[in-house]
C-alpha cells in the first residue's frame, strides 16, 4: 500500500515538473511575441508571492501532500471575446482586440471560425473573436486585478459560480461587461462586450482546484 502511494506521489511530481517546464517554455515564447508593457526583470507579482508563502503550505496541510511539487499550481489563463458582429463590422473586432490588450497588458490575436455555421451566416476561417493567453508574471498580475479590482466592480456582485469546473481542475468564468476593468475607458469603447476567462491548473480534481483559487481570493458564491 505504501509503495503504491509512493509511486502515485512520484508520478504527480513528474507531471508537475513537466507542466512547469512547458509553462516556462511557453512563457518565453509569449514574451517573444510581445507584451505591451513588459514587467521589470526579477519582479515577483504580489499574488505569486502569496501563493508561495501562504497558499502552498495551507494546501499541503489540507490535502496531505508529501511534496511541494504535488501542490496544484496555475499553468495559464486565457481571456477571449466572441464577436459575432464582426462578420458585418470589422471595427467591432478591432475594438475587441484593443480592449483585451488594455485589460491584460498583452497583445491579443484574432480568432477564426473552425467550421461554417449557416444558421449564423458564419464561414469557416472567418474572423469572429479575439483572445490572449497569459503565463508567468502577466498571468499573476491579471488574476490579481481580476479578483481584487474588477470583480468587486460588478453590479450587485454576490460571488462567482463555484461549479464552473470542467472535471479536470480547470475553471471558466464569463463576464458580461469589459468595463468592470479600470483599464477600459467607458467613453472610448466601441461597444459593451462580454468576455470569457479560462484558468488552467495542474490540479488533479476540481476540489483541489477550487481550494487553490479560493485561497488566492477567488470570491466563490456561497
Amino acid at each position: 500500500m505504501a509503495a503504491t502511494k509512493d509511486n502515485a506521489a512520484l508520478a504527480a511530481e513528474k507531471k508537475a515538473e513537466a507542466a512547469a517546464k512547458k509553462a516556462a517554455k511557453a512563457d518565453k515564447a509569449s514574451s517573444a511575441k510581445g507584451a505591451s508593457a513588459p514587467l521589470p526583470k526579477g519582479y515577483v507579482p504580489r499574488l505569486k508571492k502569496m501563493y508561495r508563502d501562504a497558499v502552498v503550505p495551507s494546501l499541503k496541510e489540507e490535502f496531505g501532500y508529501s511534496s511541494g511539487m504535488q501542490v496544484p499550481r496555475l499553468v495559464k489563463v486565457t481571456v477571449s471575446m466572441g464577436v459575432g458582429e464582426a462578420k458585418e463590422n470589422k471595427k467591432i473586432l478591432d475594438a475587441a482586440v484593443e480592449d483585451i490588450g488594455h485589460i491584460t497588458g498583452q497583445k491579443a490575436i484574432k480568432t477564426k471560425a473552425r467550421k461554417s455555421i449557416a444558421t449564423f451566416k458564419i464561414r469557416q476561417g472567418q474572423e469572429i473573436g479575439a483572445k490572449v493567453t497569459l503565463r508567468g508574471a502577466m498571468m499573476w498580475e491579471f488574476l490579481d486585478r481580476l479578483i481584487n479590482v474588477a470583480l468587486p466592480r460588478v453590479k450587485d456582485f454576490r460571488g462567482v459560480n463555484g461549479n464552473a469546473f470542467d472535471g479536470h481542475g480547470n475553471y471558466s468564468l464569463g463576464l458580461n461587461e469589459q468595463i468592470i476593468f479600470p483599464e477600459i475607458d467607458f467613453d472610448k469603447i466601441e461597444k459593451i462586450m462580454g468576455l470569457n476567462i479560462a484558468i488552467v491548473t495542474t490540479a488533479a480534481t476540481d476540489k483541489e482546484a477550487k481550494s487553490l483559487l479560493a485561497r488566492m481570493g477567488m470570491p466563490f458564491r456561497k
